[in-house]
């Protein structure tokens, strides 16, 4: 017979996160939350519409999406085999063939075109890294049915009204354009010929890719090859008038929006599905992973996946390196301010004290009230600590005296004098004082 209690077994190893998956605790979740709201409100100005698509997909998606030459086909995807059914199943590593895969599969395009964005986590097998993790997580917008320059404008415009109103700053727009399959075609064949004479300064990568997707050697981190990328072949040479026209008119809205940017021809992006318009926005404040921003203008997509054809736009931005910039700067705005923490002394208070909880809560407080243990609620000081110590601006005292006549004490904790006042436990009468009291 086993007379061992639980609390006499050896105890179990602590299990913890998965490395690059990490846990979004008080107060830096708040902070998202704040993010994720102002990006409802400017959304919501373009009128653009929520999309939420399963984290898990089907892998072909994504091979036949991203492109099976890819670091993130061939290197970063979390794939495994449903042991149920054999299906080859993928956590998404980005969400634009996930938005299309919806859009197609529920004809959304048949009475015109669509304007969505999607927040949510996503998933690549990498080193982890300040600003880049295993699990991430995206804020995109795609405009799916509009061929027209104008839509590649109002995506651009959009994200820097964004990083306005977030109040970011040093963040630069580089574009370019990748012009159309045919016209890439003829540049593939010129960057093979050009790699192909400098074979011996290659990196094994790039070797790989020469004859397969060469235009990916030129997105190439190595610095040593920096020098021959740059004076090979560009695909700006290469555009035919109507690719030209469409950036020359991406080109002039920018302008007109007032929209700072630079012309990067080096500029690719590391998914097949681009065409015409590329873009990203990168900041010098977050060392090697600048880039916080990045999209462009994708119209085979939606047929690879098997829809009828239709032009499609957008971009994604990293969530984590967008908060990483804001902690760079002053992140106060993003804090919810506690307006009060509720003191009682005794717990038989409580059945008058939480009526007037709940009331202030309706009329818009932030409203917290002290928890206590099995032994009581703990002594007036070590409530006051904890009023303190919980940033609110206002202590409320629900004392013998104060409930006797159906009162409560308000004092300030961030005016250094802690200046009090009585008030009845009116809510409504309640709640204005402490909504009419300036913030610090």
């Amino acid at each position: 017979m086993n007379s061992e209690t639980p609390s006499s077994k050896r105890p179990t190893q602590k299990l913890l996160a998965v490395k690059g998956m990490n846990d979004i605790l008080p107060p830096d979740s708040t902070r998202w939350e704040w993010l994720e709201q102002q990006v409802r409100t400017l959304m919501g100005r373009y009128a653009y519409s929520n999309i939420r698509t399963p984290i898990l997909e089907p892998t072909a998606l994504f091979v036949r999406g991203l492109g099976e030459v890819t670091d993130i086909v061939e290197k970063e995807m979390y794939s495994f085999e449903d042991r149920l059914n054999g299906e080859q199943l993928t956590l998404r590593p980005e969400n634009t063939a996930g938005v299309v895969r919806a859009v197609v599969e529920h004809s959304m395009l048949y009475d015109g075109g669509k304007r969505l964005y999607y927040m949510g986590p996503m998933f690549r097998h990498e080193r982890p890294q300040r600003g880049r993790y295993r699990q991430f997580h995206q804020i995109g917008a795609e405009a799916l049915g509009f061929g027209g320059p104008e839509v590649d404008a109002e995506l651009i415009v959009m994200a820097h009204a964004l990083w306005t109103q977030l109040g970011l700053q040093d963040i630069q727009l580089q574009i370019n354009s990748l012009g159309q399959p045919p016209e890439r075609l003829e540049h593939r064949a010129a960057l093979i010929r050009y790699f192909e004479q400098h074979s011996d300064q290659l990196d094994e990568d790039s070797k790989r890719r020469l004859h397969a997707n060469p235009l990916r050697i030129l997105d190439t981190k190595n610095p040593q090859m920096q020098q021959l990328v740059n004076a090979a072949p560009k695909l700006t040479d290469f555009l035919g008038p109507q690719s030209q026209a469409h950036f020359d008119r991406v080109r002039a809205l920018l302008d007109a929006a007032g929209v700072a940017y630079t012309l990067n021809p080096r500029l690719v992006r590391g998914m097949d599905y681009y065409n015409l318009t590329v873009f990203e926005f990168v900041t010098e404040h977050l060392g090697a992973q600048g880039t916080i921003c990045g999209g462009g203008r994708y119209d085979y997509l939606v047929e690879q996946i098997g829809g009828k054809p239709a032009p499609a736009v957008g971009w994604a931005m990293g969530v984590e390196r967008v908060l990483e910039l804001l902690k760079l700067q002053d992140t106060s705005a993003m804090l919810a301010e506690l307006d009060a923490y509720a003191i009682v002394p005794e717990a038989d208070a409580l059945v008058q004290v939480l009526p007037c909880l709940q009331a202030l809560r309706a009329q818009g407080v932030r409203v917290q009230m002290h928890a206590g243990s099995a032994e009581g609620m703990g002594s007036m000081k070590s409530q006051f600590k904890r009023a303190d110590a919980s940033g609110a601006r206002f202590a409320l005292i629900f004392g013998p005296d104060e409930l006797k006549h159906r009162q409560v004490t308000v004092k300030s904790l961030r005016d250094g004098a802690g200046t009090q006042v009585l008030k009845d436990l009116d809510a409504p009468d309640l709640a204005q004082h402490l909504q009419s009291q300036p913030t610090t």
